[in-house]
């Protein structure tokens, strides 16, 4: 990975919105990889594929759109610093659980993902060169449209196994077709949180709030609709846009994107109430 992340800026007339995608990206750099025990199917199962590609028409209405690179493997940006264990990090409390913190020790499938725990020195140079510099620069985003706007939004792009897996309280369980995450409705005013609801139910799509996610740090952390900044996590099925067994884009992809690319839109014209 030549950078750990991407930022593309508006193409046409900036509106208030930001599209962050923190777990599109494969990438696997050689350190990382000295301490990988996953298959490399599991990188793809656990990733959210095409996520990056699904918003990439999102500047062209306005939107600036933040991708990061590394596999959530490397480090997971959507987890605190704070979230980690001792079976992940040498040193850490020894009554700490995380599973999947921000070092994933097991694959959402059960598997091992570290040979052995990381040394404290490789979990700093992960944060250094990967989880710092996304965050640093992501509120400075926010930041700039807060100052022009008067109010910032982030759009926290998602996707998810469209059947809930073992690791997860819902196993077998088949999910809605959009779940917008905001945290029990805190995170973001409600006219954002309605609008993706609209979005999702004209399209005739169907949708269950904060079930079973609610939003991780990324909404936890930005959104704070008392300071003008609001984060909806959107998750969107993966059965909508691709075969989740062989991974690959299905008939459905070209749709989805241009769902994606009008739900910005539709975000970038809405305001707080």
């Amino acid at each position: 990975m030549s950078v750990p992340f991407s930022v593309i800026e508006p193409t046409d007339e900036e509106t208030p919105l930001t599209v962050e995608i923190p777990h599109a990206g494969l990438g696997v750099d050689g350190p990382s990889l000295s301490y990988l025990a996953a298959p490399a199917r599991s990188i793809g199962r656990d990733a959210d594929l095409y996520v990056d590609e699904l918003y990439a028409d999102v500047p062209s209405r306005g939107a600036t759109l933040i991708v990061a690179h590394a596999s959530r493997y490397v480090v997971d940006l959507n987890r605190s610093e704070k979230d980690i264990d001792s079976e992940s990090v040498e040193g850490a409390p020894a009554t700490a659980r995380a599973t999947r913190g921000i070092v994933w020790r097991l694959t959402s499938d059960g598997v091992r993902v570290l040979e052995r725990p990381l040394p404290r020195a490789e979990l700093e140079r992960r944060l250094d060169t990967y989880y710092r510099p996304y965050h640093r620069t992501l509120a400075e985003i926010i930041e700039r449209k807060r100052a022009r706007f008067g109010f910032a939004i982030v759009l926290a792009a998602h996707s998810m196994p469209s059947v809930g897996r073992q690791s997860h309280g819902d196993n077998h369980h088949v999910r809605a077709d959009v779940v917008p995450g905001t945290r029990g409705r805190t995170s973001a005013a409600r006219s954002f949180i309605e609008a993706v609801d609209r979005h999702a139910r004209a399209a005739k799509l169907s949708v269950v709030h904060d079930d079973p996610y609610q939003g991780g740090f990324t909404t936890a952390h930005y959104g704070r609709p008392d300071l003008h900044v609001h984060v909806v996590q959107v998750e969107l099925a993966r059965r909508l846009y691709m075969d989740e067994a062989a991974l690959a884009k299905n008939g459905g992809f070209e749709r989805t994107r241009a769902w994606c690319a009008e739900l910005a839109a539709t975000l970038g014209r809405t305001r707080p109430f």
